[in-house]
Parts: C-alpha cells; sequence; structure tokens
C-alpha cells in the first residue's frame, strides 16, 4: 500500500489524470503537471524533481508549448513552482534542472519565497557549438533549495577526477590529498540493485580508485544522446545523476514526485534506491512505461551507454575493481 493519494477539494483535477503505471513504490500519471501537482495534500512530500521544457521549441508532442513567449513561460513556471513548495515538507528538498537563463529566474522568485538556497550545481554540458557572438554553453544548472533547514542530506562521494589521456589526477586538492576518503565511502556510478545504497564499505588499500566529496561543478552526467539507449526523441537525463539527487537529499522509504516526467527516470531511480515516488508526463508516456517495466524484469540500464561502446567497457572494467558503494557512517 503506497503511503500516499491524489487528493483535491472537489476531485476535478484528480479526474484529470489518468493512471498509466503502478508498481510496489509508485504511481505515473498521464496529464497537465498543474492538475497533478494541486491534486497532492499540503506538505506530503520528501524531494521533488523537475525538468520542465526549457522552451526551446524542441517537440515534446501536441500536448506541450515548447516556445513560449517570455512573460508567459516565467508565469506558469511560477505556478508549478509554488505547487512544489506548497506539498513540499518542512526540511523537504527541490531540485530544478534547467538552462542558467531559467535558473537565474527560478532563484530569484524562490528567494522570494522564502525557500532556502543550498547550491546551484553546474552539469558539464559536452560536446557544445559556440553561437553566434556568445560564448560557447558549457553547463546546465542544477538548481538546489530546501523549505527550511534540510531533514536530510546524505553525504555523497564522487570520482576523484583524471586526465582521459595521461590518467594523472586533475587536481592537487589544496595539499589535503592524502585525507580524502579517509572512511573509505564511495559513490558508485551504477547501484545494481537497490539493496546496495547504504553499506560497509571495505577497508580501502593502496590500489582502491579514491573518492571525494561531491561537488557543485558535475563534469560526469552528459545528456543520453546515443539513440540505442534512449527512451524519446527529446534529450533525457543519465540515471546516475537522479541516483545522486534521490541518494543525498531522501532516504529509503521517503516520497519522491516529479510533475515532468519524461523518460522516467526519476521514477526509475527512486525504484532502485526503494524511495516511494509519485509523477505526471502530459505527453506520451510509454517511454516512462517501458524503463520501469524493463526495471522490474531485472533490466538495470548502465547510464555510461550514452558515452559509446569504448566508454562503457573501460568503465566496467574500472567498476569491477571497486569497493562497496556506501557506508552508513555519513547517513
Amino acid at each position: 500500500m503506497l503511503p500516499f493519494q491524489l487528493i483535491s477539494a472537489d476531485g476535478a483535477n484528480q479526474k484529470k489524470l489518468q493512471q498509466a503505471y503502478t508498481s510496489e513504490y509508485g504511481i505515473l500519471y498521464q496529464g497537465d503537471c498543474l492538475n497533478f501537482l494541486s491534486a497532492l495534500p499540503n506538505e506530503s512530500v520528501d524531494l521533488v524533481f523537475a525538468d520542465p521544457p526549457f522552451n526551446l521549441g524542441k517537440k515534446y508532442g501536441a500536448e506541450v508549448n515548447d516556445q513560449m513567449q517570455q512573460d508567459a513561460y516565467l508565469s506558469w513556471s511560477k505556478q508549478w513552482l509554488s505547487e512544489c513548495i506548497r506539498v513540499l515538507k518542512p526540511g523537504g528538498s527541490l531540485f530544478i534542472f534547467n538552462l542558467p537563463k531559467w535558473c537565474i529566474e527560478y532563484g530569484a522568485y524562490l528567494n522570494q519565497r522564502g525557500m532556502c538556497f543550498r547550491h546551484w550545481v553546474a552539469c558539464r554540458m559536452p560536446k557544445a557549438f559556440p553561437r553566434g557572438n556568445k560564448m560557447s554553453p558549457a553547463h546546465y544548472g542544477l538548481l538546489y533549495y530546501t523549505k527550511g533547514e534540510p531533514t536530510v542530506f546524505n553525504k555523497v562521494y564522487t570520482p576523484i577526477q583524471v586526465c582521459r589521456h595521461c590518467s594523472g589526477e586533475i587536481r592537487d586538492y589544496g595539499g589535503h590529498r592524502k585525507s580524502l576518503n579517509e572512511k573509505g565511502i564511495n559513490l558508485m556510478d551504477v547501484w545494481d540493485m537497490p539493496e546496495d545504497v547504504w553499506e560497509n564499505a571495505s577497508e580501502p588499500d593502496s590500489t582502491e580508485i579514491l573518492w571525494t566529496l561531491a561537488e557543485e561543478i558535475w563534469a560526469d552526467i552528459p545528456p543520453v544522446r546515443h539513440r540505442q539507449h534512449k527512451k524519446r526523441v527529446p534529450n533525457e537525463l543519465a540515471p546516475i545523476m537522479l541516483e545522486r539527487v534521490i541518494a543525498m537529499a531522501s532516504n529509503p522509504g521517503q516520497i519522491v514526485i516529479d510533475p515532468f516526467g519524461g523518460a522516467g527516470t526519476t521514477f526509475y531511480a527512486a525504484e532502485k534506491l526503494h524511495r516511494y515516488w509519485i509523477g505526471s508526463e502530459i505527453g506520451d508516456v510509454d517511454p516512462a512505461v517501458e524503463r520501469l517495466t524493463n526495471l522490474t524484469k531485472g533490466i538495470v540500464e548502465e547510464w555510461e551507454s550514452a558515452r559509446g561502446n569504448k566508454k562503457l567497457k573501460q568503465r566496467k572494467k574500472m567498476a569491477s575493481q571497486l569497493p562497496i558503494p556506501y557506508s552508513t557512517a555519513d547517513v
């Protein structure tokens, strides 16, 4: 039995939503994000992740207008942002993925609404190209806000960056290199099983690949563009991003929502990590249903596949040498 249900004063918004998929941990609805959010109770969820259309004129289906006037786009954005704030529990976390142009506007609005700014995470944009008389875009923004002081913040560790040509470490960490990984806690790029989320790590040794605390620049999360692995025509997020966000800002058994379900990456990650989830998608829900159905069959995606076979083989070889991914020390 899921620990939540959709409610509304007159049931009108709930009737506009069509249930598309259910599992032990979640429910996916097909319908407008505002109808979905307005049907949720006040202060009922622990984590919100939102990856709205970027207003770049992309084709998401007849139901989505991705080429609005700026004022109209921002007005609509404030509507769903207000609803996200309303449904968040005190201490809950809100993550929003978008272009810096819109993240600035979102941040200003969230500040006015009394939300607590935590981080602006810069997610590297690979293979960017120059655009007219502007600098070449280099990152997407991932805003991280909380409703007051966070009730959950789990430390997340990522691999120390090395040069892809010489394999030497890129940074010297200000002379504190020997202090890294003192507790032997590591974040794996791929979590093969949900029960492996938080477990005691093996003792560190001289040959292990060391990891460091996650920083505000994430260079290892490219958009999934390889047609062999994409679930839909528009770009989609690599599962590792959502696994990292969900592991950092929630605990097993808590509730995660995503009003812009897309290809179902948020629901996929939440399901793997034993979080309850609920979400909506106004357009085609088949890609999300396919991803979730595959997971129930034991088909676990490897986010490195977005980078091609050569990179995938290299990462698999490295992963086989890594210790257990998590420790309970920082939970």
